[in-house]
Order: C-alpha cells, then structure tokens, then sequence
C-alpha cells in the first residue's frame, strides 16, 4: 500500500500539473470505486465546473480543494468563487493517479476517468479495486463524509508528533513495537515500510514491547520515523507493487531500503542476513544483530 512517502509525492505531482484546471466531466467505469455520494451522476456533476485550487495530504487521504468559477477558473472582478467543495482519495494497496493526454490508449485498471480544460485527463487506476474517491459537497468538512479522516493521530511532521506525545501513547501498551506504528490512530501515513526502516535505524527489534521501550528509545523511533520518511520523500517514494507517481515514474527509495524487502541479504552496517518474520499478518524486516532482541519474560 503506498505510504505516506508515496501519497505526498503524488501530492506535489497533482499540484504542479491539475491546479486552476477547471473539471470539463468525467466517466466511471468502476461504481465502487466511488465512494461518495451513491450515484456516479452525483459525483460527476458535483466536480464538473470546478477547479482544483490546492491539493492537501492528511495521512494516506489526498484531498482537492474545489471553486466553482467560469472559464479557466476566472472569476468577475469584485467577485470570489464559489465553493466547490472537496474532491478526496484513498488509492488503498495498489490505485494510482495519472496523468495523460486523453488520446493515451487506457490502461487495463482505469476506474475512473476526470476529463480537464486544456485537454488533460487524470486517470484512477486500482488494480485491487480497494481504493476510492469521494466528492464532498459545499458546507461539508471531509471528515463527515470520509469518516476514516475522524480517526488519524497527528502527522509525523507535525509538533503534535513530540517525543511526549509517544511516550504517553506507548506506556501502556503491551504490543510489539512495530505493529504499534502501523496504528493510524497513532500516527497518520506510516506502514509496513518506513516502520520497519525506522526501527533498524533505532536499532530495535520489531517485536520489543511498546511497554519495555526506554524514553532514550522512543525518542529514536519518533527521530528516525521522521527521518526516513523525509528520505524517501526526496526519493519521490518506494516503488513495490506498481506505485507510480502522476507521471507514471517509478519512485527511487527502494533501492537504498536499510531492511526492508531485503531478506536473505547482507545488511548495510553489519553484513548479516536480513531477516523476516510475521506480525499481526504484516511481514517485519530487520537485522538480528543490529536489532536485538530479548523475549520479555
């Protein structure tokens, strides 16, 4: 599932190429990759006339910002646009945002198609079909009607995200280190990737008790959380699956990963085999010897 690296270099692609476009029309060719409101007419003619003014990241959730206006998103003199309300996607464990001359042949999974002045087109596409999109109405905030947005904690990037913060939240809890970072209620965007980066950076093991986790410690997880999602920020992301920014460009991160995706491979600091194992149906990477570990008793 792309993670928040991926989701933030779609971001910075969408608002280099669709800003002040204005939304000519569209065609869904999957109904349930809409996820609101039920009718795909609704969703169409809610977006059609509007023009995205900014896009927004809130963990994993991508979010436009809509006005209505005339011609090219311009509007009379003395006169502000009017709302258009939101535009929200999810793209889950294998969707993609694209962005393409509509004369471009269609790829296999194209679920939904949104059709730009300028003759552009961005294209939905969701091999799983797990992801979704959304149309928020004007005078509606995203979380009412993408209520998964209700539950986020705090951005890794944010103050709220201080060593405090994750001291207060782990004392408590009596789970592996490493499934507690993949609780969004936690901390919005980070996932099996960047969670298992971070913890080698910690030098941690993965199944170290969030309850046994010293404040030295949980200050290094928070350091390098923040650490190796800047990383692959700059790296325009992971590519596993088939993430692919707007452009249809693979991301870079991978190929300097410390564990992760690497078993059976020499690691970069102490030449031991990477090693694997299963949390919670989730696979954790991580060097034995650089990472630890002592069964609580």
């Amino acid at each position: 599932m792309p993670e928040l690296p991926e989701v933030e270099t779609v971001r910075r692609g969408l608002q280099q190429v669709t800003l002040n476009r204005t939304i000519l029309g569209g065609d869904v060719l999957l109904d349930r990759a809409i996820a609101h409101p039920v009718s795909n007419i609704d969703f169409l003619a809610g977006l059609k006339g509007s023009a995205i003014t900014a896009w927004q990241r809130r963990g994993k959730y991508l979010l436009a910002k809509l006005e209505r206006s005339t011609e090219c998103f311009t509007s009379t003199e003395g006169q502000s646009p009017q709302s258009g309300g939101w535009l929200g996607v999810h793209l889950r464990m294998t969707g993609q945002l694209l962005w393409f001359d509509p004369s471009e042949p269609l790829q296999k999974h194209t679920r939904v198609r949104l059709f730009f002045a300028g003759d552009r087109e961005l294209r939905f596409v969701d091999q799983r079909t797990f992801g979704h999109m959304w149309w928020v109405p004007p005078g509606q905030q995203p979380e009412s009607v993408m209520t998964g947005l209700q539950t986020l904690g705090p951005e890794p990037f944010s103050d709220e995200f201080s060593v405090e913060y994750l001291a207060q939240q782990l004392r408590n809890r009596r789970r592996p280190i490493k499934n507690a970072l993949l609780d969004q209620t936690l901390v919005a965007g980070v996932g099996n990737i960047y969670a298992d980066e971070a913890l080698f950076l910690s030098n941690i093991h993965p199944q170290t008790l969030c309850t046994d986790l010293t404040p030295v410690q949980i200050g290094q997880v928070r350091k390098f959380v923040i650490q190796v999602l800047e990383t692959s920020i700059d790296a325009g992301g992971t590519t596993f699956s088939n993430f692919l920014n707007v452009q249809g460009v693979n991301g870079n991160y991978g190929r300097a990963a410390w564990v992760y995706n690497r078993t059976g491979t020499a690691c970069r600091v102490c030449d031991n085999p990477i090693e694997r194992l299963k949390l919670a149906g989730r696979s954790a990477h991580f060097c034995s010897q650089c990472q630890p570990y002592t069964k609580p008793e």
